[in-house]
């Protein structure tokens, strides 16, 4: 059972280290969620420009990153970037991380009596949330989320392709089908 600890949100540069890796104990899946205006026609989007959410933190380490990798995976879907103010759509990250307690419990129970032993930890949880907005209706048209327990890793390596795994996961539907 996970009881709620308390928000904070940290350094953006702790998320891109940890941001979205697998904590070595935890059962918590990576939940990958997103959703789309109703009716847009998302194939006359084929160019996209980053902008900076107002109020996202815009550390620059991580800000490269998670661009690099939302790049690769747009361009593999025929979209191009440019820094054009004409683009189609505008696109935005933020990010943030809960800490949050959880809680073990372990014992034997039998005939009607037993023991139990119960233990606390704290574990962070990161989510990156990537936002399209179109331009020239001043709306956002698509919104998509994940959110997994982190566990930072001082192999920078490791970090980028977890961070490329899980954009993959989060842009595979993208662009959504007409509904």
């Amino acid at each position: 059972m996970r009881v709620q600890k308390d928000r904070k949100v940290f350094s953006s540069a702790l998320v891109i280290g940890a941001l979205l890796l697998v904590r070595a104990g935890t059962l918590t899946a990576q939940e990958v969620r997103y959703n789309s205006m109703p009716g847009t026609d998302f194939s006359k989007y084929q160019t996209y420009r980053w902008v900076t959410v107002k109020g996202a933190h815009t550390d620059q380490i991580m800000y490269a990153e998670i661009k690099q990798s939302v790049d690769s995976q747009l361009a593999s879907k025929g979209m191009t970037k440019t820094d054009s103010d004409k683009a189609d759509l505008y696109i935005g990250y933020e990010t943030a991380v809960d800490q949050e307690t959880q809680w073990d419990a372990w014992g034997s129970r039998a005939f009607g009596s037993g023991m139990a032993s119960w233990t606390s930890s704290t574990i962070s949880i990161g989510t990156l949330v990537l936002e399209m907005y179109d331009p020239g209706t001043k709306q956002l048209v698509w919104t998509g989320g994940a959110t997994k327990t982190i566990n930072p890793s001082s192999n920078q390596e490791k970090n980028k392709k977890n961070l490329d795994k899980t954009l993959a996961k989060l842009l595979k539907d993208y662009p959504p089908k007409q509904r």
